[in-house]
């Protein structure tokens, strides 16, 4: 199959998936019609891993079919190559007509200036201003001195269970409290409630400190295989929300989505159908 063929196979699965999920929301707004929504202080956006499968188009197109301008871009979109690549791919995005508000999930594992200094560099070519990021404890100090330099946002991101170094969002925020506010936390709400971490009181304690979420569902909040669409599973999204809201949350809610790689599209749209309804209900159009 070509490449063009498999595109419009996506975007035809994925205007049917949308007709479908548009369903509850429509029968929302028809029954509160007379209510006035105000603009939703929570972001939606996707972390492009959800389309880690697909080419850049695809995941271009899939985001604009999702109905946001929001993008978290991991590498196999944006690949770390030379800077005119860089320039000229990251354009791709805000030619299409979308924001690229963090890269990663980007690992600082490597202790030395020159290293560390490539993955600072990329974002600043692409123009970038948060790296979602996978440091250590031992390179926190260099990751904070880069971040000063370069003026970019470092949002640590907790991985469960399987991650010695920060497997939950309260493990970032201990390592952090004392460093310089471009040091922060990108909360994975799925790893984290898999480390037994109350994910609505977590955001309660990170407050400002919280830059990013990619939000996900699980059916069994201890088991990382049980992933399902947003709303079908166990996770407190309502009051996720609601805790967002109480902390004057100024960044992005990412949907990662881990399941169906080959067609994640009409499970991620089903997703948003959710969420969106969820802040309906909070009053927002989100």
């Amino acid at each position: 199959m070509s490449s063009d063929t498999s595109r419009r196979s996506f975007l035809s699965v994925s205007a049917a998936a949308a007709a479908a999920a548009s369903l509850p929301s429509t029968l929302a707004a028809t029954t509160n019609a007379a209510q006035a929504l105000k603009p939703s202080p929570i972001l939606l956006g996707v972390a492009s891993y959800s389309f880690h499968k697909l080419d850049r188009q695809h995941a271009i197109d899939g985001t604009k079919a999702l109905k946001t301008p929001y993008l978290n871009v991991k590498d196999v979109h944006l690949p770390m190559g030379t800077p005119d690549e860089i320039k000229k791919a990251s354009a791709e995005f805000r030619d299409a007509g979308l924001t690229l508000t963090g890269a990663g999930t980007i690992y600082l594992m490597k202790d030395e200036d020159e290293d560390m200094r490539k993955s600072f560099e990329y974002c600043k070519l692409a123009g970038i201003p948060m790296i979602v990021a996978g440091p250590t404890l031992e390179t926190l100090p260099r990751v904070e001195k880069f971040a000063k330099e370069y003026d970019i946002k470092i949002a640590i991101h907790n991985h469960g269970p399987e991650d010695k170094h920060f497997p939950s969002p309260l493990d970032v925020l201990k390592a952090v409290k004392n460093m310089d506010p471009h040091m922060g936390l990108c909360m994975d709400v799925g790893h984290a409630a898999r480390t037994g971490t109350d994910v609505v009181e977590a955001i309660k304690a990170a407050g400002p400190r919280l830059f990013d979420m990619h939000i996900k569902d699980l059916a069994d909040l201890t088991d990382a295989k049980s992933q399902v669409p947003v709303g079908d599973g166990a996770m407190p999204i309502v009051g996720i929300f609601q805790a967002l809201v109480g902390i004057k949350f100024k960044g992005h809610v990412m949907l990662e989505y881990e399941i169906d790689p080959d067609n994640p599209l009409p499970g991620m749209i089903k997703s948003f159908a959710y969420m969106r309804g969820a802040l309906a209900g909070m009053g927002y159009k989100g």
